[in-house]
């Protein structure tokens, strides 16, 4: 009967520290800063449509800058997305999609399509026709 206790104890406790590690480690992770992240590349938008287009996946998961001329500016309800178009495909016009920030909302209504822009974003990935860029922001470079 010790032995059985002793052992239960000792379960409990294990369950209690594997709990306690899973909240702490993945439930309460703090969230990446995406405005205040560095980019690990800066590239075209072009160049970046590119690379995945031809190699589909070199910079899934990574905070990439990007610069070009936009083709327009889209907005639904309250998101507002950049969009970089480079071809005509099958079901429309392919290229880069990025999602703004709603702090960047506003500024993006200023972006005019014949000047070059800068966006910092977390690239999603490519879905065959897009390459997706989540959680982005306006670079001002004039500074």
């Amino acid at each position: 009967m010790k032995k059985a206790i002793r052992i239960g104890t000792i379960g409990a406790i294990t369950a209690l520290l594997a709990a306690m590690y899973v909240w702490f480690f993945v439930y309460n992770k703090p969230h990446q800063n995406f405005e205040m992240a560095k980019p690990e590349k800066v590239l075209s938008a072009s160049q970046c449509f590119e690379n995945f287009s031809k190699n589909n996946t070199p910079d899934d998961g990574k905070v990439l800058e990007i610069y070009g001329i936009p083709s327009s500016i889209e907005t639904a309800d309250s998101m507002v997305v950049v969009c970089f178009y480079f071809k005509k495909g099958m079901f429309g016009d392919e290229g880069i999609r990025c999602t703004l920030l709603p702090k960047f909302q506003k500024a993006a209504s200023k972006l005019s399509t014949t000047d070059t822009v800068y966006i910092k974003g977390f690239c999603a990935g490519y879905n065959g026709t897009d390459v997706i860029f989540e959680k982005s922001s306006i670079i001002n470079k004039d500074k």
